[in-house]
């Protein structure tokens, strides 16, 4: 599985730069949808027809969100023998659409109402403070094991491995201050144009550490359809103008949730032994979000409701999205755990005989 591990090179500024995987291989399917669209996929461009209906729930099922999750890679680095010109082959779009609209349908209801917003600064920090789920850092700092850990960094590379691309989608979307305000972030994430220094690239660092394949999307048959909800969340958002608020809100409720979390990952994987350099995705992230915090919620988030005040319930929605979604994936991965079975679709039987360094 995955098209083989990303070996590192050294770029002319002497930092650690890698050979970027081209694109993820097509997954196996899982059910009625995915298997319609992969037999559709590895074909010359055509138009679709007779698409089955979903049979399992639009939210987080393994069918719906796989099926969901490669219609959207086709606008990042899609996969492994897809002809380009699918991107934008109308029926495939339609296809899209309706697993779209299930899923946004689930989202709204899992995030519930925004109710009336007067200060969107004050809603977004009203959002998370009424979350009660269950930690899962502070589960991982305390008593993860290796095994765990690995399983973590698993179900995190399908969106870490792209970490700041989802986002960015915005910043054709926005203006004046909260632009500048997400342009800022995101030259952070983007390692503030260094090579081999974006949080993606630490990302890989981290699963090199930990003795894993740091290919983009060699994971992707692990992943269940609550790993990939995570990300086919921020695509939703990002890949639709009218959903521009929430995917601000998103953002910026990533970045004001951040810095105790990521303590707490560094944390762990000091405490079984990993390198320090594949500890540094979490440190940076620990110093780089606590000025992001105030960034995303002050000038990102209120300069936008301030400039649309009607995107006000959007940008609340979309930290209500976030922490739902995130609360249906924490609760999955700390059932497995708890029932002492693997929280991935399969064991990583290989990944645990590799060393830690």
């Amino acid at each position: 599985m995955g098209l083989g591990r990303t070996e590192p090179v050294e770029s002319e500024n002497h930092h650690v730069s890698r050979i970027p995987t081209p694109c993820a291989v097509l997954p196996s399917p899982r059910g009625p949808l995915s298997d319609y669209l992969l037999e559709h996929l590895v074909c010359p461009p055509h138009s679709l027809s007779g698409a089955p209906v979903a049979e399992d729930d639009p939210l987080d099922g393994d069918d719906s969100q796989l099926a969901l999750y490669c219609c959207y890679e086709l606008h990042y680095r899609s996969m492994a023998g897809v002809a380009e010109a699918w991107e934008w082959e109308p029926s495939l779009l339609a296809f899209r659409r309706d697993l779209e609209e299930a899923f946004e349908r689930r989202v709204r209801e899992v995030a519930g109402p925004t109710g009336p917003i007067g200060d969107v600064e004050a809603g977004l920090r009203r959002a998370i403070a009424d979350h009660r789920g269950p930690s899962l850092s502070s589960y991982a700092r305390d008593q993860a094991s290796v095994d765990q850990l690995r399983e973590l960094a698993v179900h995190r590379s399908a969106y870490q491995l792209k970490e700041a691309d989802p986002h960015s989608w915005g910043i054709p979307r926005l203006s004046g201050r909260p632009k500048a305000a997400m342009v800022e972030i995101q030259f952070d994430e983007y390692g503030g144009g260094v090579e081999g220094a974006s949080h993606a690239e630490l990302w890989a660092d981290t699963m090199d550490g930990l003795g894993l394949d740091s290919s983009y999307g060699a994971y992707l048959d692990l992943l269940p359809g609550t790993t990939l909800s995570t990300t086919n969340l921020i695509s939703l958002f990002g890949l639709h103008r009218r959903l521009r608020g929430a995917l601000v809100g998103h953002l910026a409720a990533f970045e004001m949730t951040s810095v105790v979390p990521m303590g707490r990952y560094a944390a762990a994987l000091a405490r079984v032994g990993v390198s320090a350099e594949a500890r540094r995705f979490y440190e940076v992230h620990v110093a780089a979000d606590a000025v992001h915090e105030v960034v995303a919620c002050r000038r990102m988030a209120r300069g936008l409701a301030d400039a649309e005040p009607s995107l006000a319930a959007d940008i609340v929605l979309g930290a209500q999205a976030l922490i739902a979604v995130e609360d249906r994936f924490a609760r999955r991965v700390l059932s497995s755990w708890g029932s002492d079975t693997s929280s991935l679709l399969a064991p990583l039987a290989d990944a645990a005989a590799r060393p830690t360094g």
